[in-house]
């Protein structure tokens, strides 16, 4: 696998002996970019950035500073604050998906940005089932069950929504934290992402 197929994760931190130390931790795995500073880590910031190691405590340009503009880019990145700041009631409003206490092991990394890949992808797919599902049910409310049954296209759909439907479930299974993996199942009752439109 090139290094263009694998996941880009950009390490901010501006201990740069942290930052490569990361890197190099994670670079068997991932597409790694670094930056000693949120104005570098600003610019490096591009659509092909999967995930983001961030840490709050810089000076200039703080990762609190770089987390809002990330958001108010619109860049699809997960974010994880990575730092030796304790949490307070402060990080109820800042729109990061992870915070991960220093000192972190490589193990600790890695299980992070897998959880927030997992995320990212079960995000993707929950979209692209409630594209499918409201048309499919637009199309139940108002064609007859002689015209769905007749309409090749609408046959086509039911089969792509299924299919989604299934690799949310996969999706889910990736989660290793059982936690994680209650809430989902907690959200969707049997793990189903949405009840089936009753038949006509």
């Amino acid at each position: 696998m090139s290094s263009g197929d694998l996941p880009t994760v950009l390490v901010v931190d501006d201990e740069p002996d942290v930052a490569d130390a990361y890197a190099a931790q994670l670079s068997v795995e991932y597409h790694v970019e670094t930056a000693y500073s949120g104005g570098e880590a600003l610019e490096k910031l591009t659509p092909s950035v999967d995930v983001v190691l961030l840490d709050r405590r810089m000076p200039g340009v703080s990762g609190d500073d770089v987390l809002e503009e990330i958001r108010e880019m619109g860049m699809e990145c997960r974010v994880a604050m990575v730092t030796a700041v304790d949490p307070d009631f402060d990080i109820i409003d800042m729109p990061f998906d992870d915070y991960v206490i220093k000192p972190v092991s490589r193990d600790d990394l890695t299980d992070t940005i897998e959880r927030l890949l997992v995320c990212a992808e079960y995000e993707s797919k929950l979209q692209a089932y409630y594209a499918l599902s409201t048309k499919y049910a637009t199309l139940l409310a108002n064609k007859s069950t002689a015209e769905l049954q007749a309409s090749e296209e609408f046959a086509d759909l039911a089969v792509r929504r299924t299919e989604v439907r299934e690799e949310l479930d996969a999706t889910v299974e990736q989660f290793d934290d059982e936690d994680f993996e209650a809430v989902f199942r907690e959200l969707h009752g049997t793990g189903s992402p949405s009840p089936e439109p009753a038949d006509r």
